[in-house]
């Protein structure tokens, strides 16, 4: 057994541990206010009426709070030893159910739905759930507060709780297990019970600032959309195909012989009064060592880069025209999904690359807007931006910009506040000092000195 599968096991284990700090706290208080109230009088020593009564008064609420607490604790058990029978007996279980629910200028969220059928909630007391996946690792406890009643009847079937899921990155997350918790109103007993749940989620990705462009659609699938004015659909400087006999030999590209020896000519332009479809691409090659993918500082990047382009993908889908997103990577949406929600968990199960080259993902004839990120390859983006027109819109989303931070106010945040305790904070204290912002910086000065240079519509992001 390994480190990581000992700490894991140790995990698991540690779940069933009845005990809290709560318990630690509640333990100490009630020595305290027992100590208190009914330490003896030392001789000798006058009692007042005023002190009698307060005395009295403090040890009714003592006794009080003592008795509820008690009842909420015993209550707590029979619960948990409850829905143990239950479980034993008609194996019932936690039931899940994960959505998406879009909320205005955010984006979608992803929200846990969670139903115990016949459990009963402790007295003054709750009952919790947690979740773990992919590489064991633990989700935040949920609560389940509320009541699933039977149709027509007053009596409760189950209780369910909804749950907003924060999870670190935006991808398809497989679902492992789980574990229910029954508390007594003052968390002095957590009694776990383990849940055999799978399945699958997904963290859809969210909307940044939007970014608009002038979009021309190269695209005709069908003749139903009719426009103005004649649109270029393929023209010069966009397709070529290889010297036949009988091609125009004015139409040979020079530049192509001279650096391949390939005779090739220029598609003459087409011109239709139709445009139908808006094709978008996004690139997620990545021209960096296999081994720095599954770093910390690219796992940031890429949920930056998911979140511009389903941002961009929304900007676009406002538009009159039919808006397709092309992968350039081999995911399979088995569910029967609309092309918005298909688009969305597409994005989110992308992954950084070394199989797909821009060149041979990227069609200039069809494809309308591309979005590229710093980690794309430069030779690659040179010899695509040749066969790119005036009508491409191309995306340049900055990877390194998720890292930044003003350097004084981070200073002036750190003495005086605490900082949060996630990922990407930690990440931001060491990207300063790391060899990989240089690389990464060099290379986006490099992308947009060629984007400045082309003749491709660009956006910088």
């Amino acid at each position: 057994m390994n480190w990581k599968q000992f700490n894991w096991k140790l995990k698991y284990w540690s779940q069933f541990f009845p005990f809290t700090f709560n318990t630690v706290l509640c333990v100490a208080a009630v020595w305290g206010a027992y100590h208190l109230l009914y330490t003896p009088t030392p001789k000798g020593e006058v009692i007042t009426p005023f002190t009698a009564f307060i005395l009295l008064m403090g040890k009714m609420t003592f006794l009080f709070v003592i008795g509820l607490v008690v009842i909420s604790i015993i209550s707590a058990f029979v619960s948990f030893f409850y829905y143990l029978a239950l479980r034993n007996s008609n194996g019932v279980k936690m039931q899940l159910e994960f959505t998406t629910e879009a909320r205005p200028g955010k984006g979608a969220k992803l929200f846990l739905n969670a139903r115990l059928d016949g459990a009963i909630r402790p007295v003054l007391g709750f009952i919790k759930g947690r979740l773990y996946y992919d590489d064991n690792i633990l989700t935040d406890r949920f609560s389940l507060l509320s009541n699933k009643r039977k149709d027509n009847s007053i009596w409760r079937a189950a209780i369910t709780g909804k749950s907003q899921m924060v999870l670190p990155d935006i991808k398809e997350y497989n679902l492992k297990g789980g574990f229910i918790y029954f508390q007594d109103m003052l968390n002095i007993f957590s009694l776990a019970l383990s849940q055999p749940v799978s399945g699958h989620f997904y963290q859809p990705p969210t909307l940044t600032k939007e970014n608009d462009a002038q979009i021309s659609p190269k695209k005709t699938e069908t003749l139903d959309v009719r426009i103005d004015q004649l649109r270029r659909v393929e023209g010069e400087y966009l397709n070529y195909k290889d010297f036949e006999a009988g091609d125009d030999v004015r139409r040979i590209v020079w530049k192509v012989y001279a650096k391949n020896r390939e005779l090739v000519v220029r598609v003459p332009e087409l011109y239709e009064p139709y445009a139908s479809h808006l094709y978008l691409y996004a690139s997620f090659f990545a021209d960096v060592k296999q081994q720095w993918m599954n770093e910390g500082y690219f796992k940031e990047m890429l949920n930056h880069y998911k979140n511009n382009i389903w941002t961009i993908y929304e900007t676009l889908s406002k538009k009159e025209w039919e808006l397709r997103y092309i992968t350039d990577q081999n995911i399979t949406i088995t569910e029967q999904l609309t092309e918005h929600e298909k688009t969305a968990k597409i994005i989110s199960n992308s992954a950084w690359h070394k199989d797909t080259h821009l060149c041979q993902y990227f069609n200039p004839k069809s494809g309308a807007v591309l979005c590229i990120s710093s980690l794309t390859d430069i030779e690659d983006l040179k010899n695509l931006l040749e066969r790119c027109d005036s009508s491409t819109v191309v995306y340049f989303i900055k990877l390194s910009s998720i890292l930044k931070e003003f350097a004084p106010l981070a200073l002036v945040s750190r003495v005086l506040f605490l900082p949060p305790e996630d990922r990407l904070s930690k990440l931001k204290t060491k990207w300063t000092f790391s060899p990989i912002r240089i690389q990464v910086q060099k290379r986006e000065k490099d992308i947009e000195a060629l984007l400045n240079k082309s003749h491709v519509i660009s956006g910088i992001i």
